[in-house]
């Protein structure tokens, strides 16, 4: 059971962390000012390592909810 909780507070780090990447990224895109491109790519990559992670999580959750 403590497992769960642990993957539950994980996740909803990730989710947290995944929405300030977005709103980052989107900020970024929509400044006036030049855009560093190798660093939007860290940004990008990291928030699809987030999502991914977030989708592990939750199939694991919803395995141990079946079983």
């Amino acid at each position: 059971m403590e497992d769960q909780e642990e993957l539950k507070l994980k996740l909803t780090e990730y989710k947290e962390e995944h929405k300030m990447l977005d709103e980052t990224i989107d900020r970024l895109m929509d400044s006036d000012q030049p855009v560093n491109l190798f660093h939007m790519q860290q940004l990008k990559k990291k928030k699809l390592w987030l999502k991914d992670m977030i989708q592990k999580i939750e199939s694991g959750l919803i395995d141990d909810i079946i079983a």
